[in-house]
Parts: C-alpha cells; structure tokens; sequence
C-alpha cells in the first residue's frame, strides 16, 4: 500500500472518540490537520446542529476530507428502533453525500441469544437491504465489520458472522452492490483469519480500514476494548494486511482505532500526536 502522503485516494483518517479525544468538531479538526492527519469521522451531532455548510466550512479551512461516518443505529435494532433509525438516515445520509462522506459503516454482532445462525442470516440480510438502497441513493457505500474476538462470543447462545470469509458469504446474498466489509486488523487478528483470507477477497470488496496493534496475550484472550496504537506491539502483523489492501486496491480511509487507556489518558494535543507518530511508523515499517 502506498504511503498515503503519495496516494489521491488512501488517506489517514483521524477519529476523536477512538483515542478518547472530546472536542467540539472544529477544534477536533485543528487537532488532526495540525498532526497530519488528511481526514477526520463525521461528527454526525456537529453535523445536524450546525448544518453542511458550517461543517464543510470547517474541513476546507484545515484542508480535511470527511473520513466515514458510523450507522447511527443498529442493524439489529428493534423493529420500532431500526424503522425510526432508517427514517432519520434519509436526511443524514444526504447531509453526509454533501460534505464529502464516502462511506457509511457499521458493525455486525457476532453472536445471537435468540436466533439461530441461518435465521440470523436471514435476517440481517433483510435488514441491510433497506439500509444499502437508501445509501446508494446518494453514492454512499455501507461498509460492514465482523467482530473476530472469542471473548465476545462467550456465553451467548448462538455463534454469528466472525471472519472475513463469513461475512463475504452473509454480502453474497444481498441484491445491494453498494455493500463491502469495513475491515479491520484487530479482528482480522482475532478472529484467526490468515493473509489467504485476505488474499481471497475481490478488488473493491473493503470500503472502509481501521488500524490497531493487540497487547501481548494469546489470541484466544484478547479483549476488545483492550487494544494498541497500530504497529506499538508487533503481535499484528500490519505488514501482511497492508499488503493484502494494496492488492485489492483499496481506495479510502485508513482509521486508527486503539481503544488504549495509555493513549486515553493523555491529554489531546498529545493523544492525537502519538496516533500520528504511530501511523508513520506503521507505514515506514511497510516501506522499508
């Protein structure tokens, strides 16, 4: 993969909550572009409060592309939930089209206490299909997560979509081409996925990346909320699956997500500088 100071397309993507950043979004922004951050997640409470063209405003006064915006809701809400999140979605998606968004993304739980693994196939099908048609109605893509760790799974009583071969049979049954996996390292660590799985993927199936590094405990044990800046570890091998998204030419945002107590714990300006350094160094490891 490119460094993404030499790519149009692929670009470090700055979000706040992540790395337990709490700023009003114009300050947020003069963070990630003052540490070299080329994009910043759709602050979607900025976004309805003050209008697109206040927040497109601030992107071009730090020179920032608008990195993805997370589904506000759940696609395994309650019915009454998930219709009211489809309705409301309408007006963000398009507020989202028009600041520049790309992207929308989501997770899948991995697990299920009351359907069946074929029934919540079924099910989750059905309900992507709306959701995907009411994206492309704006050129927006949805990008879906599996959620590879086992400690998730433990305890629930039906297994779900957890790697990256499960979650590309679950988008082969859907009628939306505007549907791809919003892929990340930890759980395509965790999950116990390989470069073949990768390797395996269609050009064009990854729509959104987040990057993380794990702490130093076997696989099997990984917490989710417990994880480390992207190449602070070395127990991902973020070379292999950097490779693997030049291969399939990955075209978009590069997330990192540490979920840290360390990186929480700073304050801001160096919260964000630290992400930052991380990412150059994940990125001149590949390069070398």
């Amino acid at each position: 993969m490119p460094h993404p100071a030499d790519s149009p397309t692929v670009f470090w993507n700055l979000d706040p909550g992540a790395i337990g950043v709490d700023r009003p979004f114009p300050e947020a922004a003069t963070l990630a572009a003052t540490h070299g951050f080329a994009g910043i997640q759709v602050d979607l409470g900025y976004l309805r409060e003050h209008g697109r063209s206040d927040y497109r405003a601030v992107l071009d006064d730090h020179d920032l592309r608008s990195g993805a915006l997370a589904l506000p809701f759940e696609i395994s809400a309650d019915r009454a939930d998930y219709e009211a999140g489809l309705e409301q979605l309408e007006v963000d998606a398009a507020a989202a089209a028009a600041i520049g968004c790309e992207q929308i993304s989501t997770y899948i739980f991995s697990f299920s206490d009351e359907r069946p693994f074929a029934e919540n196939l079924a099910f989750h099908r059905e309900r992507i299909e709306p959701v995907a048609e009411l994206l492309a109605e704006h050129d927006l893509e949805l990008g879906l997560e599996y959620l590879g760790p086992d400690t998730l799974r433990d305890g629930h009583e039906y297994e779900f979509v957890h790697t990256a071969e499960g979650m590309v049979d679950l988008l082969a049954g859907l009628e939306a081409s505007n549907v791809g996996l919003l892929l990340d390292s930890w759980h395509w660590y965790t999950a116990g996925d390989s470069a073949d799985a990768l390797r395996e993927l269609d050009p064009g199936a990854v729509v959104d990346v987040h990057l993380n590094d794990a702490p130093d405990r076997p696989r099997q044990a990984q917490q989710d909320t417990d994880r480390r800046l992207p190449a602070e570890t070395g127990v991902i091998d973020i070379e292999t699956f950097l490779a693997a998204l030049d291969r399939l030419d990955y075209d978009g945002p590069v997330t990192p997500e540490p979920f840290s107590d360390r990186v929480e714990a700073m304050d801001d300006d160096a919260a964000v500088a630290a992400t930052s350094e991380a990412l150059s160094a994940t990125f001149d490891q590949i390069e070398r």
